[in-house]
């Protein structure tokens, strides 16, 4: 009896090649998902996935990733630079109003 051997359809190198290929160029995955009941909209999902390099997204002016603050040290340093500016601006008004008594 011959032994079969499994083939693949996609080698090791085809499969870099074509992830490569989606990092570099981008691809896009689009769909709705909507629940109705007589005609009436219950839910309404869109649902929306992005899959490039970094590069590629801050070339099409995609950066959400750098004003996050759960993934970013620069946008949490900045959140809290402008709270303790706030809390010290706060503070002095209520230095002034208790001076002015």
């Amino acid at each position: 009896m011959a032994q079969e051997q499994i083939t693949h359809a996609v080698n090791a190198t085809g499969l870099a090649d074509i992830l490569e290929r989606v990092l570099d160029k981008g691809i896009v995955i689009a769909g709705d998902i909507n629940i109705r009941i007589a005609d009436v909209d219950l839910l309404t999902i869109k649902i929306r996935l992005l899959v490039c390099s970094v590069d590629k997204a801050m070339e099409m002016g995609i950066n959400w990733w750098q004003e996050d603050t759960y993934l970013s040290t620069k946008a949490r340093e900045k959140e809290l630079d402008e709270k303790q500016s706030d809390l010290s601006e706060r503070l002095n008004q209520l230095e002034t109003k208790i001076n002015l008594q």
